[in-house]
């Protein structure tokens, strides 16, 4: 039985597959851009130049990139036969209204979503087989 484990963030994803041989890690890596405005004018003047912003193109292209991230990470995982997503923030319901909207039958196969902070790629393989005992 394959069972997997998949702690992530938004930057990257720690794949765990457990089998009956032992266990695969496998990292994927998103390549989504950290985008901060610099914002402010170009001078204290009123009036004076300033910075226009397209903040609408940047957070369209982190969309796309997001869910270019997913649907990697869905094909990687596709054949599992069981599946918990863990991280911290919101990437991993992010992740599962992703499957849940696109990929019926890999969404079917979470057995749970887990919220938490940063782990150890040891603490991470522990979680994974203390859940499915």
């Amino acid at each position: 039985m394959k069972k997997i484990g998949i702690w992530m963030d938004i930057q990257k994803a720690h794949i765990i597959t457990l089998t009956e041989k032992g266990e695969v890690r496998q990292t994927l890596f998103s390549e989504v851009e950290n985008y901060r405005p610099s914002g402010g004018s170009g001078t204290k003047l009123k009036g004076g130049p300033q910075d226009v912003v397209q903040d609408s193109k940047y957070s369209e292209r982190k969309k796309h990139q997001i869910k270019r991230y997913f649907n990697t990470l869905a094909e990687l995982v596709k054949d599992a036969e069981a599946i918990i997503i863990f991280g911290p923030a919101d990437t991993a319901t992010k992740f599962r209204k992703e499957l849940n909207d696109n990929h019926r039958l890999l969404a079917a196969k979470i057995r749970s979503v887990i919220k938490v902070d940063s782990m150890t790629d040891n603490q991470v393989v522990a979680l994974i087989r203390d859940f499915y005992k």
